[in-house]
């Protein structure tokens, strides 16, 4: 479907269709299928689907852990982190060995998915997901749910469904509360016409200024892998308007939201998110003290990690587990993927990560 570029690492993780069984599908998904609105021919749908998870944290593991053990059949997980000890307060699908081992985020969750439910696929991207490669990523999906922290993917996501015409679920949560929503191409509101301008960076809370209760996290993804159940089953219960939830208040509020003729983006069709050309070679990741540096666009293949660590050796300290490699020099951690990103921290400006990747890396 796509070049190395595009998709840098994708390693399938299912089952050997020869293989002896331990559960069949009638008893692992028994208690689903009598539910009313399921039944054995919503099953089968749920079994035909194909969905996307962008972001692979504390909503992400709960969304693929439903949607998994629903049995979606396949499961395409993108994300581009590792996984680190303040994680495991809230994203359910990694544990201390993966915090020890630095394992990357979606290939820690595919590994623990495939032991959950041996009769799906899933697909785990190793990427960043941008104006570059998401047309790729949704590529044969029904559906993408966001598991993201950030508006700069959620608005990318928004143009890119709306101009492939695949529903996608925004859901979002910060301290107690959280919200969701059912976005429908050319039927339902998008998120433009609820958000039409991404808000200035610091205007809004983070989980690392605010905090976030894993209670929530729970209650969001619970409510959205529900609605995308109904999506593939073809149910007419689809949730129409944004949801709500305070856990620590006890407020629980649906708010209807018409769909806006004049929204830029499901009203005029302009995807400025979709075909921005701005450098956003390096980002800062919030509350973290840490930048995500992208190589160059146009850039093409994957790095041989065993060699770069052979070579960097002799300037500092380094590891390597298979799937990244991490730097220790001059009081910068380095974090180096297959695709060319790194995260480095030790810094939240973008330029001085930039320098810090062209000396010891390249550009």
């Amino acid at each position: 479907m796509a070049d190395s570029r595009v998709l840098p690492l994708q390693t399938n993780l299912h089952a050997d269709p020869h293989a002896e069984r331990s559960l069949s599908a009638s008893e692992r998904y028994a208690r689903q299928t009598l539910f009313a609105g399921i039944r054995r021919d919503g099953q089968e749908r749920i079994t035909r689907g194909r969905v996307l998870i962008v972001g692979c944290g504390a909503l992400g593991t709960v969304l693929a852990n439903n949607l998994a053990r629903a049995g979606v059949g396949h499961l395409r997980i993108a994300d581009r982190d590792y996984v680190e000890g303040n994680n495991l307060q809230r994203q359910v699908l990694f544990d201390e060995e993966d915090v020890r081992r630095g394992m990357p985020k979606a290939i820690a969750a595919a590994q623990t998915l495939s032991r959950v439910n041996s009769l799906i696929t899933v697909e785990p991207l190793m990427t960043d997901v941008t104006a570059d490669n998401i047309e790729a990523l949704l590529d044969g999906m029904d559906l993408v749910l966001d598991g993201t922290d950030n508006f700069e993917t959620r608005y990318l996501l928004n143009d890119a469904c709306l101009r492939a015409s695949v529903p996608w679920i925004y859901s979002g949560v910060i301290a107690g509360y959280g919200v969701t929503m059912n976005v429908l191409p050319r039927d339902t509101a998008c998120l433009r016409c609820v958000f039409p301008e991404r808000p200035l960076p610091g205007t809004t809370p983070t989980c690392d200024t605010a905090g976030v209760l894993n209670g929530i996290v729970g209650a969001i993804a619970g409510i959205a892998s529900t609605e995308a159940l109904k999506l593939l089953v073809g149910s007419d219960k689809l949730a129409r308007g944004m949801t709500w939830v305070d856990l620590w208040e006890n407020t629980f509020e649906r708010i209807e939201l018409p769909r806006q003729e004049d929204c830029p983006a499901c009203g005029r069709g302009e995807y400025d998110y979709l075909d921005a050309t701005i450098d956003e070679s390096g980002v800062s990741l919030c509350g973290r003290n840490a930048v995500q540096v992208r190589p160059p666009r146009g850039t093409v293949g994957t790095l041989d990690l065993d060699a770069l660590a052979e070579r960097l050796r002799a300037i500092g300290e380094v590891a390597s587990n298979g799937f990244l490699l991490r730097l220790r020099v001059d009081n910068y951690d380095v974090t180096l993927f297959p695709d060319a990103r790194a995260i480095i921290k030790g810094t939240d400006d973008p330029a001085v990560a930039r320098s810090v990747y062209a000396k010891y890396v390249g550009m």
